[in-house]
């Protein structure tokens, strides 16, 4: 049971941003506040301040800055496992700026805005992610030139769309498990967990008070989401060769991680993970390949086998469209799929530290 609840926790930290807690001896919150964040819908997120910690170091001529970009529902500790001592993302060697994606609950968001609080709050997209991130590199840490953007699931997402936006302030970026755009069996996935919230009563249009979430909606969203969907049948049959011990496993990952996540701020992301992509970024004419084909960046792409979130051969074919760019599988001894990029089991660990290590060593 100890081992049921360990990895149950595991995968809660992947799908709804939990991954470790912060602690007094971590880097501490930082926020900036960039007045009223203009969107590309020509709506405006009223009085707006992004979250992040940074890690390390910035160089005389700031050009050691790694910015990691979060998941959906994910906080700045998303990917810890690639970060600190003698890691890909090694503090001695690198400025990291982990950031907190707009909708995730530290930086603004529906469930914390004064000004637009819940279904008041205007929908923004992964675009409007990326422009708020571009504000706080160059106007607050005065940093023109990014050494490398990284990020899992929607911060691969935004890794790309960072690439798309602002070719000349990236040198490199690695997207894992990412998609270029949103494919209609994500958005099937997406609309599924949406309804599966919105079902309860007490979800009220979104509206809910605080103190009364719609937990029946959210239980089965953590279940679906962070039991079934982040991972494959293969784990599932390798984790539990008695089928029926899996009934318990998703009770405990719904008891542990229903409320783990607001539920507004949870749909309005799952909104922008909807309507992404790069190319109907503004500014790019020819569309999707043509975006990508504008890539400067040096592109590394790590994809899971099996992802029934974000499907592999999605990222498999955002990479062909990249000049230059280097794709590869996840393939550690047990194929987990989306949850590849959670950081819960050492194989996927190691081998994702060893790749991207060796692409930002290689950069020049």
């Amino acid at each position: 049971m100890t081992t049921l609840k360990t990895l149950a926790a595991a995968l809660l930290s992947l799908a709804t941003g939990t991954a470790l807690a912060h602690t007094p001896a971590d880097a501490p919150h930082q926020t900036y506040a960039e007045g009223d964040l203009k969107l590309e819908s020509g709506e405006a997120i009223r009085d707006f301040s992004i979250s992040y910690v940074t890690m390390g170091t910035l160089n005389a001529d700031k050009s050691n800055a790694i910015l990691v970009a979060t998941a959906i529902g994910g906080n700045h500790h998303r990917l810890d496992y690639l970060i600190g001592p003698g890691k890909a993302l090694d503090p001695a060697k690198y400025f990291i700026i982990s950031t907190d994606a707009i909708g995730n609950g530290l930086s603004t968001s529906p469930s914390n805005s004064a000004l637009q609080p819940r279904m008041q709050f205007p929908r923004f997209s992964i675009r409007d992610m990326v422009q708020s991130q571009y504000r706080l590199v160059t106007e607050k840490l005065g940093i023109r030139r990014l050494h490398s953007v990284v990020g899992a699931s929607m911060g691969g997402m935004q890794a790309l769309q960072w690439a798309v936006s602002y070719p000349d302030a990236v040198q490199s970026i690695v997207p894992i498990v990412p998609l270029a755009r949103t494919p209609a069996w994500t958005t099937a996935v997406l609309e599924m967990l949406r309804q599966s919230i919105m079902a309860d009563p007490k979800w009220q249009g979104g509206n809910y008070a605080a103190s009364s979430p719609p937990e029946a909606g959210m239980r089965l969203w953590a279940g679906w989401l962070s039991g079934v969907i982040v991972r494959t049948p293969a784990a599932h049959k390798n984790q539990f060769p008695n089928h029926m011990d899996v009934i318990p496993f998703l009770k405990t990952v719904e008891d542990g991680g229903w409320k783990r996540m607001d539920a507004t701020d949870w749909v309005y992301q799952s909104w922008a993970y909807d309507q992404h992509d790069v190319g109907t970024t503004p500014g790019v004419t020819g569309g999707y390949e043509a975006a990508l084909k504008s890539i400067k960046a040096k592109t590394l792409i790590l994809a899971g086998v099996g992802d029934l979130l974000n499907p592999e051969p999605e990222a498999a074919e955002a990479a062909k469209a990249i000049p230059g760019a280097v794709f590869s599988s996840i393939n550690p001894p047990n194929v987990f799929g989306h949850a590849s990029a959670a950081g819960i089991t050492p194989s996927e660990n190691t081998d994702q530290n060893q790749r991207i290590t060796s692409f930002l060593n290689g950069l020049k």
